[in-house]
Parts: C-alpha cells; sequence; structure tokens
C-alpha cells in the first residue's frame, strides 16, 4: 500500500526526537558543583609549574667589589758597597731566597789585605801607647826629688793622651776596613723573589748609591693588594666600626676578600690603610689591604678583585641571582600575589651578600618570587608554585633546591 513506507519511517524519527529532549532534561537536572569543578580541573591544568622562594631579612655582612693590583711590600735594589770585581754569583734568577741568603761576592783580596794593614796599625798605636804610659810613670816618679820639671811632666801625660787617641783612631780603622770585607759578600737584605742578574761575573762596579743595580729583590709575604674605593662606600664601612675612639687602631676589622682573575679561590685579609684624602676628581679614596703570602705563588703586578665588607653586620633583603631578570635597563622579579598570579616588580639591587644579592628597594620581606623558570612565566600567568629555598651547592654558586614533603 501507499501509505505504508510513510508509517515505516516515521517512526525511527521519533525515537530520536525523544532521546534528544531527554538529554536536554538530563544535562537540566545535573548538579551546578559538578561544572564547577569541571572549570577548576581546567584552570589547574593551564597553570604552570615553577620554583618559588621567600624574600629572606637577614643580618649581613654586605660586600662592595673594586679592581686592584698586588703590590710587594718591600722593594730592594741590590747594589755593591764596594768596588771592585765581580768574583760569583750564587743566586738562580726568579727564585725565591731567604733574608741573608748570598747573592754576589766581590773580589775580597784588596779588602782582606787592607784588614790586615789596620790590623798592624793597631798593635804599632798599643806600643805607643804603652811606652807612652811607662815615661809618665818614671816622671811621676822623678817629682818625688824634684828631678824633673813641671813642663816635662805635662808634656809625658799628653803623649799618654795622644797615645790613647791613636789606639782609638786606629781600631776604628780596623772595624771599618772588616766592614768594607764583609761588603764584598753581598747578601739579601730581605726574604723575597730575585730578579735577573744585571752584571755578569769579571765586571767591574763602583761602589755607593751611583753603582749599577746587581739585581732587584722584592718581598713576597706578605703582600699588599691596593685599589680605590668610593668615598662614600669606605665612608659606610668606616661608620660600621666599633666605637672606639680612636678609628685608625680598628680599620682591620673591616672585613676584605680578594680573588685573583678567573680563579675561585678566596684570600681573606686585613684592611690596612685608608688615605687621608679623597681625590677631588674621580671621588675616590686610595685603600690597602695585606695579605698572607706564604708560598709566593702571588706576584706584584697581578690584577686583582677585592671586596670590601662591613665591620657589622647589617639588616638586608635578599633574593637569590636566578630570581633577578633583566629588562633592558631594568632589574625585575616575579611576585607571586594571593591568587597565585605571576606579577611583575620592578627592583633596585645592592651588593653580593651570602651567596644572595640584596635588595634596595621593590620588595617586602616574605613575599614570594619565581626563581627558576623565569623564561616559562609571563605576568598575569596562572602558576603552580613549588617551595624551595635558598641555599649553595658546591661550586659555591647559590641556587634554589626543591623542598621534599612526606604525604
Amino acid at each position: 500500500m501507499p501509505g505504508s513506507p510513510k508509517i515505516g519511517l516515521m517512526k525511527p524519527l521519533g525515537a530520536v526526537a525523544v532521546v534528544v529532549v531527554a538529554g536536554v532534561v538530563a544535562s537540566s537536572l545535573m548538579p551546578n558543583h559538578a561544572v564547577s569543578e569541571s572549570n577548576s580541573t581546567g584552570r589547574v591544568a593551564q597553570a604552570t609549574p615553577v620554583s618559588v622562594a621567600v624574600v629572606e631579612a637577614r643580618h649581613v655582612a654586605t660586600w662592595e667589589e673594586f679592581s686592584g693590583r698586588l703590590e710587594a711590600v718591600g722593594r730592594v735594589e741590590v747594589r755593591s758597597r764596594v768596588a771592585g770585581a765581580v768574583q760569583a754569583i750564587h743566586f738562580r734568577e726568579g727564585s725565591l731566597v731567604e733574608k741573608g741568603a748570598l747573592l754576589v761576592t766581590i773580589d775580597p783580596e784588596p779588602y782582606a789585605a787592607e784588614v790586615e794593614r789596620a790590623d798592624a796599625q793597631v798593635v804599632a798605636a798599643e806600643a805607643r801607647l804603652s811606652f807612652a804610659q811607662t815615661e809618665l810613670d818614671r816622671g811621676l816618679r822623678m817629682t818625688a826629688n824634684q828631678t824633673i820639671t813641671q813642663r816635662d811632666l805635662d808634656s809625658r801625660m799628653n803623649g799618654v793622651r795622644e797615645a790613647e787617641a791613636n789606639l782609638r783612631a786606629a781600631k776604628a780603622a780596623a772595624k771599618s776596613s772588616r766592614l768594607n770585607l764583609s761588603y764584598t759578600e753581598i747578601r739579601a737584605p730581605i726574604s723575597g723573589r730575585v730578579g735577573k742578574a744585571e752584571i755578569t761575573v769579571g765586571n767591574l762596579v763602583a761602589a755607593g748609591p751611583g753603582a749599577p743595580v746587581l739585581t732587584v729583590l722584592v718581598s713576597v709575604d706578605p703582600i699588599y693588594a691596593s685599589f680605590d674605593a668610593d668615598e662614600n662606600v669606605v665612608q659606610r664601612a668606616l661608620d660600621t666600626l666599633s666605637t672606639r675612639g680612636d678609628r685608625r687602631g680598628s680599620v682591620a676589622d673591616i672585613p676584605v676578600e680578594m680573588t685573583l682573575g678567573s680563579s675561585a679561590t678566596v684570600a681573606r685579609g686585613k684592611l690596612q690603610l685608608i688615605d687621608h684624602t679623597v681625590d677631588a676628581a674621580s671621588g675616590t679614596v686610595g685603600v690597602r689591604a695585606v695579605f698572607d703570602n706564604p708560598d709566593g705563588r702571588l706576584m706584584p703586578g697581578q690584577f686583582t678583585r677585592i671586596r670590601l665588607g662591613h665591620a657589622k653586620t647589617t639588616p638586608a633583603l635578599l633574593v637569590s641571582e636566578r630570581a633577578v631578570g633583566v629588562d633592558q635597563d631594568k632589574k625585575f622579579v616575579l611576585v607571586v600575589d594571593a591568587d597565585l598570579k605571576a606579577v611583575y616588580r620592578e627592583v633596585k639591587l645592592g651588593a653580593p651578600a651570602d651567596g644572595l644579592r640584596v635588595v634596595t628597594s621593590g620588595l617586602a620581606a616574605g613575599e614570594r618570587v619565581v626563581v627558576n623558570g623565569l623564561h616559562r612565566v609571563r605576568p598575569g600567568a596562572l602558576i603552580a608554585p613549588q617551595p624551595v629555598p635558598m641555599e649553595a651547592n658546591a661550586t659555591g654558586q647559590f641556587t634554589a633546591s626543591t623542598v621534599s614533603s612526606s604525604n
């Protein structure tokens, strides 16, 4: 029949309509909290996991860094004190020598002969004094029977005094000749490193300040490190000194450290001198520290980095270097707010302290900042914070390490 196919087609369509209506009714009856849970799950999935640390307030010793040069405490230009021919050179160029070590020998024969001549003059002077004393004693005995005039007695007394003076002069000449003989052995006046030999064996040298330099000797232990520090930095360091009335005796309390080039080794010394005048052109003050150098590895003239600290600790806010980003000429951190969103915050940094950086403005104690993963987070982004502390690793660099927690 023509109407039968139409009825058969309408039955499936009616079933579909019933199913759709039922689905709409069911969705309208679904609880609201189920929908909100679904949205919350979506937000958590969008949050970026990053390491977050709390801005710390500590009492720290702050440091300021400067460039400096090493200087020898003592420098001696070795010259001969007597004239003569160089007989021998006893040192190895560039070696370390102790005070009193024999460096150069000048031909001693002429000076040894002079010592013998001076000794002979002493013997002759002693003989003349003995004879004059005998004559005086004889004259004194003759005064008893008045067989000698007063003039002759005075002459004999004067002869004794002249003989005594001549003996003293002869002894002084003998001492001088012995000194000259000892000067033929030129010894190191200080301990240190000896330079190259400026003259060879066989050459004649003169004596005195105009004499040629035989070699140069510089001390190595201790050694100076000199640098120019900003006057404000020096003033702040002095202000932290203990109240002693006389600051000159307490500058050694200001801590000072030194590193050479790319070396990670830190040497600790003592501040020895703060100059009395500020350079008006540069606004700096000459400062000098002293460091131990027992092995002689530090050499005068070397470039060094000097860190000048404060005698007392001061309160400061600290953050890890990893938490600081660079935005053209600005420094910034990403602060985690109450909604777990990253907030851009410009900061100003101070000197390094305890391996971290002092924050002079832009942050408050207790605020949380992103310390790892700055490149993965943008301001306003939702984050999943992972609390970490700031600790020093084996290389001395301070990084953020995750705190383990047990459930």
